[in-house]
């Protein structure tokens, strides 16, 4: 297979992945809204940061208000964010235009028609719903048809290279940001949060701070479900865990879980055989291996411990990450 050709369904691959994330969490922080307390308030700006985008949002305007509408458009229409729902539609159609032999005839189609689809049915608050879902499930069509039409050639491992990445990237950029306002900062342990809490109440005895300690509770564990749905994961989390929704039991589950498939623990397995199928494959495993043996020797209780812990050993992960992605291009890509 040419260099060119590989490069080109990886970045297909990655871009479709990206295009179906983006819209998964602009609807599940819409719908997060809807369930919270009217005393509490939940901004949009996070959406930036787990999206990577906070240069370009930026950029033009330092003091750019980051509300729903601007937030929203920025991350679906917004020509000069690349990583916007609409460029990277176009970027993942523009990288098949040239090898669309690779795969099925109808996987390019459904690529170009939900392009065309996407960019001329920007919608307004009102269609919001309807659009991100025909996203979702377009991308999602994408997939099936990739997976159950192509064959297991070296041209499939290239997809799934794409996919698995992007995916486990995603993955760890919610659970960074998500996790920020959930886990106790450094020197307050969770007990000492708590503990805190309830002397707060205990020298107040008005009603409305009592109100405020009932809502609490609950809307931790609403925004750690909003996390599980960032990446329909949600019902699978239910299968295996039957308690209340709670940090320790997500951040393992989405972290090493090998049986859900966007969990980071699934996706490394999933990299690690495509690349045995591949040659020049020595130091790109290599990576995954290091990635491997960091994930299983991690302490979930621990990086559930406190936010800058967690926040540490995610930003090791999305640096191997980067590297692997740079050992995939170095062995295969065009230079």
């Amino acid at each position: 297979m040419l260099s060119r050709v590989a490069q080109n369904i990886y970045w297909m691959a990655r871009y479709i992945e990206r295009a179906e994330d983006t819209a998964r969490i602009i609807n599940v922080n819409t719908n997060l809204l809807l369930d919270l307390p009217r005393n509490m308030t939940f901004g949009w700006l996070p959406l930036i940061f787990i999206v990577g985008a906070e240069k370009q949002f930026f950029e033009k305007d330092p003091n750019r208000l980051a509300d729903e509408s601007t937030v929203v458009k920025f991350l679906i229409s917004d020509s000069d964010n690349p990583g916007s729902i609409i460029s990277s539609l176009a970027s993942a159609r523009e990288n098949l235009r040239t090898t669309r032999d690779t795969v099925p005839q109808e996987a390019w189609e459904q690529i170009n028609g939900l392009y065309i689809f996407a960019r001329d049915h920007v919608p307004t608050r009102r269609g919001r719903f309807e659009f991100l879902r025909r996203v979702i499930h377009g991308a999602q069509q994408i997939n099936g048809m990739l997976a159950g039409s192509m064959s297991r050639t070296a041209a499939y491992d290239f997809v799934w290279l794409g996919r698995f990445l992007e995916r486990a990237d995603m993955t760890t950029r919610i659970l960074d940001v998500r996790s920020a306002n959930l886990l106790p900062r450094a020197g307050q342990s969770a007990t000492l949060k708590l503990a805190q809490e309830q002397d707060r109440i205990d020298s107040s005895q008005t009603q409305a701070t009592t109100v405020d300690r009932k809502e609490q509770n609950p809307f931790e564990s609403i925004q750690w479900m909003s996390v599980l749905k960032s990446l329909s994961a949600y019902q699978m989390y239910r299968q295996q865990i039957r308690l209340r929704v709670g940090g320790p039991d997500v951040l393992r589950f989405l972290l090493q879980d090998e049986s859900f498939p966007r969990a980071v623990s699934f996706c490394l397995k999933q990299l690690e055989i495509c690349l045995q199928e591949l040659p020049k494959n020595a130091t790109p495993l290599a990576g995954i291996a290091a990635l491997k043996q960091r994930l299983g020797a991690a302490t979930v209780p621990d990086l559930a411990h406190e936010h800058e812990a967690l926040h540490e050993f995610i930003d090791n992960l999305q640096i191997g990450f980067g590297e692997l992605h740079e050992q995939i291009a170095a062995a295969y890509f065009a230079h």
